[in-house]
């Protein structure tokens, strides 16, 4: 029966091998990659345009959104998304309608 230091050198034989072959299979895809761009004359842009929009087209999050509605006699405002604030369902309730607020 095996001991337990015969099977973790086992495999610590066996992960090593692992690492090599995909070593050499990475470095092997790598090469036919560089060369079918370099066939076809690809570059990397190309790559990351590759789903229809260029890289630069990505949507950050946390981009502004402008202004839509503002109250001129306090200064707040809202974008239109998300729920309305309450200074603007006041407002509303009041009876003032949305267009009051359009910027």
């Amino acid at each position: 029966m095996a001991t337990l230091k015969k099977l973790l050198a086992q495999k610590a034989a066996l992960d090593k091998q692992i690492e090599e072959i995909k070593r050499r299979e990475r470095g092997g895809a790598l090469a036919r990659v560089k060369a079918l761009m370099a066939e076809t004359g690809l570059t990397v842009a190309d790559l990351a345009a590759s789903k229809g929009k260029p890289l630069a087209a990505k949507v950050r999050k946390g981009a502004k959104v402008a202004v839509k509605y503002r109250d001129a006699a306090t200064g707040d405002t809202w974008t239109g998304r998300g729920l309305q604030p309450r200074w603007l369902r006041a407002a509303l309730a009041a009876g003032r309608k949305l267009d009051d607020f359009q910027v």
